[in-house]
């Protein structure tokens, strides 16, 4: 250590020994930097300070070069696919989160509670399944990575209340979704060709149907809509139909569950792998582990084949259900 430190750099070095956020170590290590006397004695002191603060200042604009860019729209994608349930402020959309997922997005009478997606995992049999509740459309203000958060779905989900003019909800909602090129697949023809344009299945879900007084309604609204749309009547309040929608969102996210059998084991049917409609036995492999899908041989099968531990090849298409003891 130099000697002939002045009492100003111990003090400025018991400041950044005590800093605790980066401004406050940067903002204190320049202090001491300037108590340092300018000798040939301090030259390797200074230079080190200067390394210090030069790393200091690195790291923290790099944070902040990170926070700029982390939107807080950005969902972690998690389970077998994502769902993301749009729709007017007070339709139910974070009552349906609370319900099916152990999350917890506020949930209060009065318009625009939820500000921030709120995801929460689903399970649809032996699966899960992201659900994530959104703020309400507004197409007078977009946040920022909203729109990037919708297109990134697998499927959408649009609530409406069965109570409150739907139709005039339906048509806002569509509406809001078209002029920023997100096209529910009922109306992909119509958009056929525009720029940058995403298709996505679609579920139009009129909440609130909480008993059969409100089943007139609701067949109004599949009238005025068109046989096209997909459309369930469900009630959050009571679950009523809850499972049918389930069903519709395990429908359109094209998977299959397969089951593995290690050889002379019960098969493992606690975790299934998820797979895509149309994978065959090689495609499972490679889920297993790498290894597996350049050393498979064949496989034994049990479900959709002619007889239980039937002996098929790689190329074998697997259905939802099969049980599949591989063989290398």
């Amino acid at each position: 250590m130099p000697t002939n430190l002045p009492p100003e750099y111990h003090k400025a070095d018991e400041r950044f020994r005590a800093a605790r956020t980066p401004e406050e170590k940067i903002e204190s290590l320049e202090e001491l930097y300037g108590t340092i006397p300018k000798h040939k004695g301090t030259d390797k002191l200074r230079a080190d300070v200067r390394r210090r603060l030069a790393k200091l200042k690195a790291e923290s604009q790099s944070k902040k070069h990170a926070a700029r860019h982390e939107s807080a729209f950005r969902v972690e994608r998690e389970g077998a696919g994502q769902a993301l349930v749009l729709g007017p402020p007070n339709t139910g959309k974070s009552s349906l989160l609370v319900r099916l997922t152990h999350a917890r997005p506020e949930v209060a009478d009065f318009p625009f509670t939820t500000w921030l997606p709120t995801p929460g995992m689903m399970p649809i049999d032996d699966i899960q399944v992201q659900l994530v509740d959104t703020p309400p459309l507004n197409r007078e203000h977009v946040e920022p990575g909203f729109l990037d958060l919708v297109r990134c779905a697998d499927l959408l989900l649009v609530m409406l209340d069965i109570t409150e003019s739907p139709l005039r909800q339906f048509e806002d909602a569509v509406a809001f979704l078209r002029e920023h090129k997100i096209t529910p697949l009922p109306l992909a023809g119509g958009d056929a060709g525009v720029s940058g344009a995403v298709a996505l299945p679609t579920l139009v879900l009129a909440n609130k149907n909480d008993d059969n007084r409100t089943d007139d309604d609701v067949a109004i609204l599949g009238e005025c809509i068109g046989g096209r749309w997909p459309l369930l009547a469900v009630s959050v309040a009571n679950g009523r139909n809850l499972d049918m929608m389930k069903r519709w969102i395990f429908d359109s996210l094209g998977i299959i569950r397969v089951y593995s059998k290690p050889p002379g084991k019960k098969p493992e049917k606690s975790a299934p792998f998820v797979l895509k409609k149309g994978s065959t036995v090689a495609d499972l492999a490679g889920k297993v582990h790498h290894d597996f899908a350049e050393k498979l041989v064949s496989a034994r099968l049990w479900g959709n084949v002619a007889h239980d531990g039937q002996l098929v090849g790689r190329d074998h298409a697997l259905m939802d259900g099969d049980v599949v003891e591989l063989r290398i």
